[in-house]
């Protein structure tokens, strides 16, 4: 199996700070595989909010059609982490994140992974056109 590189902080344009919890350790005494899951959705639902006052009403209808992770160190219970985020690629409906997971004290990450949003349509429930001012908001973020 080809070992990956474990990507460092100055990749990515933000970050937020997600706490871990005692029920997040598995029975091996490190953090449980689908903790990462959720620690990428709370990351870039915290994010997004982060620019929410800045883009017009309603809020854009984004659907998780993708999300992967790759585990390259262990984390556990206590550690306070740091979830790096940038964009990969704007599509014409579709928003592809690349995040890691850092130990605040580390400047390597522990996790990489992957989250696509797509925009939906309200009616229709299909793809739909990212909106022009959403799109200008995430433009700063894909050259990390």
């Amino acid at each position: 199996m080809p070992e990956h590189p474990r990507p460092d902080k100055s990749r990515y344009a933000a970050f937020i700070d997600v706490p871990t919890r005692w029920s997040d350790n598995d029975a091996y005494g490190h953090l449980n595989n689908s903790v990462y899951y959720a620690l990428f959705d709370t990351a870039v639902t915290r994010f997004l909010f982060s620019l929410s006052d800045q883009i017009p009403k309603p809020l854009p209808i984004l659907f998780v059609a993708e999300t992967s992770c790759r585990y390259l160190a262990e984390a556990a219970y206590p550690d306070a982490l740091s979830v790096g985020i940038r964009i990969e690629r704007l599509g014409t409906s579709s928003i592809a994140y690349e995040l890691a997971v850092f130990r605040q004290d580390d400047p390597l990450a522990v996790a990489q992974g992957r989250f696509v949003h797509v925009h939906i349509d309200a009616a229709t429930r299909r793809p739909h056109p990212l909106p022009a001012a959403l799109r200008t908001l995430l433009e700063p973020y894909c050259d990390a």
